[in-house]
């Protein structure tokens, strides 16, 4: 890795201390005031993964009300892919500051928004004629995906993946898998959604081993149209070229080409939910990209605003004009800031070599992770794509999957100046979604922690834990495969 951030403007501190500086205890007394405030005035459901309140941030780091400053490894949960803050994206702004900040494009239409589109539609994979719809959310762009599908095919039926995520809306939460704390207590959910196995290697819900399955998982779409829904009555399959919430699963290559083949052959749609891989986070701009792939849909978001609430949908220009005029809009969708921030922050990636920070990232992290792995049984798979990488966290002797390890890691971590986040179905992964502007000595520091929380979590679990059961099907706890 570069010593440096990636050839930009950084603000980051550097001096003997480092990045991080601790001021206080974790949480500071201005945090806990402010979080004694949240509980009085919020609703428990919006629940912090940390008790730590933001004053300000530059590039890769962040700073608290009381003077603690941390390495972000988590980015507003991959929504500041090229740093907090960069110069470009608030030039940008305080460009468009200076002309409007609301018109609504259904009544007074902008030159950023018709910019905007363009630009995506030349970036996205696919050799065809596209079309681009701006949105406020992933969420808000998975419902409408699903929307322009269903009116395109003239079909109702969805089929989405297990250890999915989609959002957070009722359509969106149709389509997510895990159930607490996301779908507990909101059902009923819109219908005509179809749930099948994802290509999870590490817990494969057939237990084969890959290569020796042929990537059956692909190749069982098939059989769900005989046995399961029929294809005619399908609308669109889909899926995140790599799972998100879900762990941060790295299909085998193989896996998507087999399952578009098949949705070609009965006239189904793909759609390609980027909201989390996209915007370079796997050292492609899109990950798609890494299969070979071009969605009829592909949906972003997160990272694409730099910052400001954005989203995207591309696709086939065919079957994104299949809704009638006025079928599709919102009043502050494409709203004109967040147009002008992310034209900076596609500016920025083809000017500056994020992708390949982002490739180096991701080696320089299994590198260290799986050294690791080899010391320490919690350490059950090691797994990521350029700057989106995983390690999923077990009991030792065993695959069981051990949430409240990493309840402790990314205490841990938080509280020596480090924000990190957990996900997966069984809550029991950690995973980095850091600013590709990180420098190398800023990715040692954080890692140096990180290693110190899993070493500490290591010596604490004991070494001779046998499997529970905890309602895990016996698959989902086979053989660790490498992809």
């Amino acid at each position: 890795m570069s010593n440096r951030s990636v050839g930009i403007d950084s603000h980051c501190v550097s001096n003997k201390m480092g990045t991080i500086q601790l001021r206080t205890a974790i949480p500071g007394p201005k945090s806990l005031e402010l979080g004694q405030r949240r509980q009085q005035a919020v609703p428990r459901g919006v629940s912090p993964a940390t008790p730590i309140y933001i004053a300000k941030a530059e590039d890769a780091w962040i700073e608290d009300v009381d003077g603690n400053r941390f390495i972000d490894f988590a980015g507003g949960i991959g929504c500041l892919n090229v740093g907090h803050r960069r110069q470009p994206v608030l030039s940008a702004l305080r460009a468009q500051l200076d002309r409007f900040l609301h018109a609504c494009v259904q009544v007074t239409p902008y030159e950023g928004y018709v910019r905007l589109a363009e630009r995506m539609n030349e970036v996205t994979p696919g050799s065809f004629p596209k079309k681009t719809f701006l949105l406020n959310t992933g969420a808000e762009a998975i419902e409408n995906a699903v929307k322009i599908a269903r009116a395109y095919t003239r079909r109702s039926g969805i089929i989405a993946f297990e250890d999915a995520f989609h959002g957070r809306t009722m359509m969106a939460l149709a389509l997510t898998s895990k159930t607490h704390p996301y779908k507990a207590g909101f059902a009923p959910f819109p219908a005509d959604v179809y749930r099948i196995p994802y290509a999870y290697c590490y817990r494969c819900s057939y237990s084969l081993t890959y290569p020796q399955c042929g990537v059956f998982c692909a190749r069982h779409l098939e059989d769900t149209f005989k046995r399961v829904v029929a294809a005619e009555d399908v609308a669109a399959v889909i899926a995140e070229p790599v799972l998100g919430e879900g762990g941060f699963v790295v299909p085998p290559t193989e896996f998507f080409p087999i399952l578009i083949d098949i949705c070609k052959r009965h006239g189904v749609l793909f759609i390609a939910d980027e909201v989390q891989s996209g915007f370079g986070r796997t050292g492609k701009l899109f990950a798609s990209e890494h299969y070979g792939i071009e969605p009829d849909i592909l949906v972003t978001a997160k990272s694409m605003g730099g910052g400001l609430p954005l989203a995207s949908v591309t696709g086939r220009a065919d079957v994104m004009d299949a809704p009638v005029p006025g079928g599709l809009g919102g009043t502050f969708a494409g709203n004109p800031l967040s147009c002008a921030a992310a034209l900076a922050v596609l500016d920025l990636f083809a000017t500056e070599p994020l992708l390949a920070h982002a490739e180096e990232l991701g080696r320089y992290f299994q590198t260290r992770t799986r050294q690791w792995q080899t010391q320490w049984p919690i350490i059950g798979d090691v797994r990521g794509l350029g700057g989106m990488q995983a390690i999923e966290i077990v009991k030792p002797g065993s695959r069981e999957p051990a949430a409240d390890l990493v309840k402790q890691v990314v205490q841990y971590c938080y509280e020596h100046g480090v924000i990190i986040l957990s996900s997966g179905s069984y809550s029991n992964v950690i995973r980095l979604l850091v600013p590709l502007v990180v420098t190398e000595s800023q990715m040692d520091e954080g890692l140096e922690v990180l290693e110190s929380a899993l070493r500490k979590a290591h010596e604490g679990a004991g070494r001779d834990h046998a499997v529970s059961e905890h309602g895990i099907p016996a698959a989902r706890l086979g053989n660790v495969q490498q992809v």
